[in-house]
């Protein structure tokens, strides 16, 4: 028999105002792609499509019409069911039905690369059989949200005490001396506690200050700075060889989809680190390629999740797992909604868990 794509659209609301220098978010739109074969349809693989506003390729106002038409696709050209356990094969797979054309939707991409490792290894979650379903811990940085003085303060407290050793703070949505106090304070409060600093500007300082800024934060020990202008600027060459701070592209990756593409983008900027995001940067398949090209060159990398719900948080987990992890990963963020999916994920003392023998709520 062959295989079967069905589409749920469900809106996520935030516990707080989420702030990024692209403004406050309120609630998340996700689409889930659920798959099953239709002799079978009890068992089914499910994925998470939930681009983000402003930064996603595929955030489109028409992406309703073009899941839909993706599906309808998919479901007329759906081959006989193989046992998908590989992410290679999982690849060629949806290349061959959907199209070299989905390249340009990451994540409808890694929503059907998802559901389909979730369908061939038994429709229970499991997108990769590895460690850490079964119980082996990846460390995680704690993700300080932009807000007031006293909100952005209060978070670091709640961190740490909460056994986190590795900060992430967003910087550039806020007065620029602000966000110096803050990291002041993590290096006058907790010296002792020998504290990793990020920080993530999401492009929003201006080349001809930047340099005076990463000085100014290479004060404070940052170990990295993500994005710290606007992708595609020129600027970046230099400051990737130069700045104080290592550098860590993140929304320079978006829409390089290309394996020559990638191997060129990388040698030309030579930044310290990678930041990897399936939901925006190709899928599992792509950030895959994208892993294996930065350790050529000697480039670190890390992985971090796009504000999914608990289900795209679990695959990306997984994936990383695939993986030596040797840094704390950003996969913090399943407890930023009041209504995300309840799942076996638990964040205790700066680490994600699987926790075995609790089960999925239906999505």
């Amino acid at each position: 028999m062959a295989l079967q794509a069905n589409i749920y659209k469900r809106i996520f609301h935030f516990s707080f105002d989420a702030r990024t220098s692209r403004g406050a978010m309120k609630e998340k739109v996700s689409w889930f792609i659920k798959i099953h074969d239709k002799a079978a349809p009890e068992i089914s693989g499910i994925g998470e499509c939930g681009p983000l506003p402003g930064l996603s390729p595929d955030h489109l106002p028409e992406l309703n019409e073009i899941l839909e038409s993706i599906v309808n696709r998919f479901n007329v050209k759906a081959l006989p069911i193989p046992q998908f356990t590989s992410l290679n094969d999982v690849n060629a797979f949806v290349l061959e039905v959907l199209g070299h054309d989905i390249v340009n939707y990451p994540s409808i991409r890694f929503a059907f690369e998802t559901a389909l490792l979730d369908l061939g290894n038994g429709g229970n979650k499991i997108i990769f059989d590895n460690t850490f379903i079964n119980g082996a811990p990846i460390p995680i940085n704690g993700l300080i949200w932009m807000g007031g003085l006293d909100f952005m303060l209060q978070q670091i407290e709640i961190k740490i005490r909460d056994g986190f050793r590795c900060m992430k703070l967003k910087v550039g949505g806020i007065n620029f001396e602000k966000e110096c106090d803050v990291l002041q304070y993590i290096r006058r409060k907790y010296f002792r506690e020998n504290i990793t600093i990020r920080v993530d500007a999401n492009g929003a300082f201006k080349p001809a200050d930047t340099l005076y800024k990463l000085n100014e934060l290479a004060k404070y020990d940052v170990h990295s700075i993500e994005q710290p202008i606007k992708p595609g600027l020129s600027e970046m060459e230099e400051l990737c060889r130069i700045s104080p701070v290592p550098i860590a592209l993140d929304e320079e990756l978006i829409g390089v989809n290309k394996t020559e593409e990638k191997e060129n983008l990388l040698k030309r900027l030579r930044p310290a680190y990678i930041i990897l995001k399936p939901m925006l940067h190709g899928g599992l398949y792509s950030c895959k390629e994208w892993v294996q090209l930065a350790e050529k060159q000697n480039i670190g990398w890390w992985v971090t999740s796009a504000l999914e719900s608990n289900v795209g948080l679990n695959a990306i987990a997984q994936f990383t797992a695939q993986y030596p992890i040797s840094l704390p990963q950003g996969l913090g963020t399943g407890m930023l909604y009041n209504d995300n999916i309840d799942s076996p994920l638990l964040v205790d003392n700066g680490f994600l868990l699987f926790q075995q023998g609790l089960s999925w709520a239906e999505v």
